[in-house]
């Protein structure tokens, strides 16, 4: 399952290794970039601009076409055995979401990577909810983690501990409430641009990335992949793990030796027993 933003085609690679290498039958959910436009119905929703949004029916296309992708990976499958459902970064908790909403009966395994699964705490200033009240509705409405041998969550998170990503900074002083100026959300596109402009002061790109995590679990100074921190990746009652040197995105992860991603070969290998049952 994609992430915002991301469409089928990112996880190409990811979808060929664990089929050619692991021979795990593979179906991604048929998403373009365009079609997250249509998350822009929201905007007439009043409960959007009260941070009160629910998945439906904003969501719908999403939904749709992640029953249709388990639809298909059930054809395959024959009946012979269930399926496990991957979602990564925002798609993780969308994930939880088709489960409440289209039942669990054919499903052992959720394994999110990089997902934000905590909405941000309440009350900070600086720090708006970027998902209008859809990650406080998860989190209420939503079944609770487990690890038992029926249904298992695995929640992978990255920490990048090797290279730029070391740990995310507040942006001045020794306090976050002194931010000046709007919120830059720090998106993928934006997170790869800056990888490759070596010339940007590792400092402002500790500061830059931690606004990001700031905004989504309220502390700049934690540890993550670069979008989403460590802490908010894990959920109580899923087995949790934590792979350093890991990117959150397949944009900008070219050349996997040097920007892996959740989804690069070398990477796969660390959580890709989970699914091996």
């Amino acid at each position: 399952m994609q992430g915002l933003g991301n469409n089928s085609a990112d996880y190409a690679s990811l979808q060929l290794t664990l089929q050619g290498e692991y021979g795990v039958p593979t179906v991604v959910a048929k998403v373009s970039r365009v079609d997250w436009l249509r998350n822009a119905a929201g905007l007439l929703d009043p409960s959007y601009w009260s941070g009160t949004l629910k998945p439906r029916p904003v969501l719908d296309w999403y939904l749709k076409r992640v029953d249709d992708a388990v639809q298909e990976a059930k054809a395959i499958a024959q009946g012979d055995e269930t399926l496990s459902l991957i979602g990564h970064s925002a798609g993780g908790w969308l994930a939880r979401v088709y489960m409440e909403e289209f039942g669990v009966s054919d499903i052992s395994l959720l394994l999110t990577l990089g997902t934000p699964h905590l909405p941000p705490p309440k009350g900070i200033p600086g720090v708006i909810d970027q998902t209008r009240g859809l990650l406080y509705y998860v989190e209420e409405h939503c079944r609770k983690a487990v690890f038992t041998p029926q249904l298992k969550y695995v929640c992978v998170a990255g920490r990048r501990n090797l290279c730029r990503y070391i740990k995310g900074t507040k942006l001045v002083g020794n306090t976050e409430e002194q931010q000046v100026g709007p919120v830059v959300p720090v998106t993928d596109e934006v997170l790869a641009a800056d990888v490759v402009n070596s010339t940007t002061n590792p400092t402002f790109r500790a500061r830059f990335v931690g606004q990001g995590y700031k905004q989504v679990c309220g502390r700049a100074d934690v540890w993550g992949d670069g979008v989403v921190p460590e802490e908010s990746a894990h959920l109580e009652g899923a087995l949790n793990i934590t792979l350093d040197g890991v990117y959150h995105s397949p944009i900008g992860s070219s050349d996997d030796s040097q920007r892996p991603w959740y989804g690069s070969p070398g990477i796969i290998e660390q959580w890709v027993h989970h699914l091996l049952h």
